[in-house]
């Protein structure tokens, strides 16, 4: 049996630069990786991350990602099919209290 932190898609680590990447287990810390990558990886990263886990896992997990940016949140949207108020980032967003408006 293979070691799980050998499997791994081929991105690069600018978007994990706050954590051991070689130490990254990248099946069970999928969300992980997914929330990562769009936020501050790199298009081919992008990319290669949807290569690596495909397109239906991508959509089943990516609507929990705990942040993600306003565009990249468009993004997806628009090139998954998915509907905005699926995610769990923007019904967090939107269940803060707002400040004052003065």
């Amino acid at each position: 049996m293979e070691n799980s932190l050998m499997v791994k898609p081929t991105i690069s680590r600018a978007a994990f630069w706050d954590v051991d990447f070689d130490q990254i287990d990248f099946q069970e810390k999928d969300l992980f990786v997914m929330e990562k990558v769009p936020n501050y990886g790199t298009w081919d990263d992008f990319i290669n991350v949807i290569r690596f886990y495909g397109v239906n896992r991508f959509k089943k997990r990516i609507i929990f990602a705990a942040y993600l940016k306003k565009d990249v949140l468009n993004f997806i949207c628009v090139a998954f099919d998915l509907h905005i108020n699926d995610f769990k980032s923007y019904t967090r967003r939107q269940s803060q209290n707002q400040p004052w408006n003065f």
